[in-house]
């Protein structure tokens, strides 16, 4: 999202709702599946294609966890691509929703955070959309990956896309001012003003975001943060926790400008806003 379709108010992605806000108790989105549908269409399935694009590339078997799976379109996707597809999510609305609106893949409730759908149940994990950085601390970062690793098998792939930490290193271009977005749904408006800010010492990227409705209902504050997780302190972690990274780069994705389009190879370098992974299980 070099245009930040991932930290600007003009995204349609990168509100997924993995465990939903970290800071606080509701999230009208979250709380609202078909709501967030509508604030993000995702016509195109553009994070899924390049997931399985990966996945095709890679040699992977069939047997897949999208973790953080939101409202399941994009489990779906890879479910219609032929693969058996497990979404995982901490939303019980999310998967409520998923369910009805999404068949095809199974759905659990799990936390990214430390999870455990069976010893070698699948031969990809797929983590989109920045779901990872919702682990704040080192712990929570290892919990993940020992999930992972006890989630896949021997040669089972982990692909994840996400924010990357080293592009917000001076840069303020999208913490300089608040991003704002309208839109209506059923009639009703809604309007939000989002402010970014980088917490340094805690390596955090933190989320204000005041959302607004022409209802008469009162404005919502929303707060939540993603961890700021360099490429190469990702490298480590992956490497400590028994992965070989197979690729690791900032573009071209599907949340880069210009997009990812089929037939594209993976970049060389990680140094714009987003970061891609694929990394193979010892």
């Amino acid at each position: 999202m070099t245009t930040d379709q991932s930290t600007t108010d003009q995204s349609t992605t990168d509100e997924r709702p993995v465990d939903a806000d970290a800071e606080s108790d509701a999230n009208l989105l979250t709380d609202n599946p078909a709501l967030y549908e509508a604030r993000f269409p995702d016509r195109e399935r553009l994070a899924a294609r390049w997931a399985e694009d990966c996945l095709r590339r890679h040699g992977a078997g069939r047997r897949v966890l999208d973790l953080g799976c939101g409202t399941g379109r994009d489990a779906a996707h890879l479910s219609a691509a032929g693969r058996h597809v497990v979404g995982a999510d901490l939303s019980e609305a999310m998967l409520a929703h998923a369910r009805t609106h999404h068949p095809g893949p199974a759905y659990a409730r799990a936390d990214l955070r430390g999870f455990d759908l069976g010893a070698g149940a699948f031969d990809a994990v797929v983590c989109l959309d920045s779901a990872l950085l919702y682990c704040h601390g080192n712990d929570e970062l290892d919990g993940f990956f020992d999930s992972c690793h006890r989630a896949l098998d021997p040669g089972g792939l982990l692909v994840a896309e996400m924010r990357n930490g080293a592009f917000f290193l001076g840069r303020t271009e999208l913490l300089d001012a608040p991003a704002e977005n309208s839109f209506t749904w059923h009639g009703t408006g809604y309007r939000s003003v989002t402010t970014l800010w980088a917490d340094r010492t805690a390596q955090l990227l933190r989320r204000r975001r005041v959302w607004t409705a022409d209802d008469g209902s009162p404005p919502r504050e929303q707060h939540s943060a993603w961890r700021l997780l360099f490429p190469q302190e990702l490298r480590y972690f992956l490497t400590v926790h028994g992965f070989t990274v197979l690729e690791l780069h900032d573009g071209p994705g599907p949340r880069t400008e210009p997009r990812w389009t089929e037939g594209d190879e993976p970049g060389r370098t990680a140094d714009a806003d987003r970061l891609h992974v694929v990394a193979r299980r010892n």
